[in-house]
């Protein structure tokens, strides 16, 4: 099931795609308005909108602005060094991990799949990073990796926009990572049983139609099992939390000389079984 988050005639809620058409659950009655809202109600109300989905009224997802699946998350984490080949195309800035690095992105940042990017007026060295993410649908503490698939509501797309003068900063590369418009998120929320091993998905990036990056999730040095024993072993995960799982070689910043990204470039993310995001580079906003 996919699950999106819209807005249509200035009214913004969840529905399930359904080929180009999405089912607006806001036409039924008694129906979650918003993703984390739906998360928070558990299994059973899931399970609810799969039997009600089809009686719901149908959009053309064509006359709908898709938003990201979570639009407010109450955590945004992101994966450090987690492919072998991005690690060795920036060795000389990073060792490989003994363990996992992980670093916030401002909830702040988060942003539409094929809303605008802005390169900020401070700094120049604006990058791209395609990342399969996925969305915790259950509130849960020291979780074994081999249980936390059932922490899991769903995938979706992340581009982790950086602006990598900003995260060389500190080692804790948050103010790189949280500019606002730099999270965009969907283009939905896929469930897990759709897509399979999430172990074995095509990711690929491109700018302005060139392809940057191609990998499969097979080469991630973590496991998502591993990932979430991790962080729920310090703090608890809860629903709608994102979790970004890194990104493979091919960033801008990487390239000799580095190519950082420019207004009016378009960076367009696809990960197999999900669909893609794409958004453009504009000026930062006044």
């Amino acid at each position: 099931m996919k699950l999106a988050t819209f807005t249509h005639e200035k009214t913004t809620r969840i529905g399930v795609v359904v080929d180009e058409e999405i089912c607006d659950l806001g036409s039924l009655s008694a129906m979650p308005v918003d993703m984390i809202q739906l998360l928070n109600a558990g299994p059973e109300a899931m399970a609810d909108i799969r039997r009600k989905a089809p009686q719901a009224r149908r959009i053309p997802i064509a006359q709908v602005h898709l938003e990201s699946p979570v639009l407010r998350p109450r955590k945004f984490l992101g994966l450090g060094g987690s492919y072998e080949s991005h690690l060795k195309e920036t060795s000389h800035l990073m060792a490989r991990p003994t363990h996992q690095t992980w670093f916030n992105k401002q909830v702040t940042c988060v942003n539409g799949p094929y809303d605008p990017i802005e390169l900020p007026r401070i700094s120049s060295t604006l990058d791209y990073e395609g990342e399969l993410a996925f969305i915790i649908g259950r509130r849960g503490r020291h979780v074994r990796a081999a249980q936390a698939m059932e922490m899991i509501a769903g995938f979706t797309i992340c581009n982790d926009v950086s602006v990598r003068e900003w995260q060389l900063r500190a080692m804790t590369h948050t103010l790189g990572k949280s500019f606002d418009t730099h999270g965009p998120l969907g283009p939905w929320m896929v469930t897990p049983d759709e897509i399979g091993d999430p172990h074995d998905l095509l990711l690929q990036t491109w700018v302005n139609n060139e392809l940057r990056q191609s990998a499969r999730t097979s080469e991630l040095i973590f496991t998502v099992g591993q990932m979430i024993e991790e962080l729920s072993t310090v703090f608890t995960l809860e629903p709608g939390d994102i979790l970004s799982t890194g990104s493979p070689a091919g960033v801008g910043g990487a390239q000799k000389p580095p190519v950082y990204l420019k207004v009016g470039d378009v960076v367009r993310v696809a990960v197999s079984g999900i669909g893609h995001i794409e958004n453009r580079v504009v000026p930062e906003a006044l």
